[in-house]
């Protein structure tokens, strides 16, 4: 079940902090970079990132998935996180997060969402659905960025 999380409660900001420290380190091993933002967040700045997150939490109310979105400009959406534990992969977890917000923004005419050009599995999910390579760029010497666009589909 995909539900939206508050990040006025201290035990889900906490919950979000530890799996988004696990995902993005096993990242940072793929792509060789350890700089990425979300692990240099502390529970204050993830509190007042702005964003606004949907969960996947189990039957036991752990977060084991979750993705952040924000309006950056008018009629486009980026996915800012994307983060499913490392027990969890392979479940259909991350594609029913992105599914959940494509499905919640139907009025939304762009969806955009980068990841590491070596992080081959978040690639492949991307382009699964329907993102397109929009640009590469060198974020550190030999690390690099690449960002997908996902246009509104114009027969919906």
């Amino acid at each position: 079940m995909i539900t939206k999380l508050s990040l006025q409660d201290e035990d889900m900001i906490d919950q979000i902090w530890r799996l988004q420290h696990i995902a993005y380190r096993l990242e940072a091993e793929k792509i060789g970079f350890y700089d990425i933002p979300p692990l240099l967040d502390t529970h204050e700045t993830l509190k007042n990132c702005g964003e606004i997150f949907y969960g996947c939490l189990n039957e036991e109310g752990d977060l084991i998935g979750a993705v952040a979105t924000k309006e950056e400009a008018k009629g486009s959406l980026t996915l800012m996180r994307m983060m499913v534990h490392p027990d969890h992969f392979r479940k259909g977890i991350a594609g029913s997060l992105i599914r959940h917000v494509l499905e919640d923004h139907p009025d939304t005419s762009l969806f955009i969402v980068s990841t590491g050009a070596k992080n081959e599995p978040a690639v492949a999910l991307y382009l699964k659905f329907g993102f397109v390579p929009f640009d590469t760029f060198e974020v550190a010497p030999g690390v690099e960025l690449t960002t997908f666009h996902r246009r509104a589909d114009p027969s919906a």
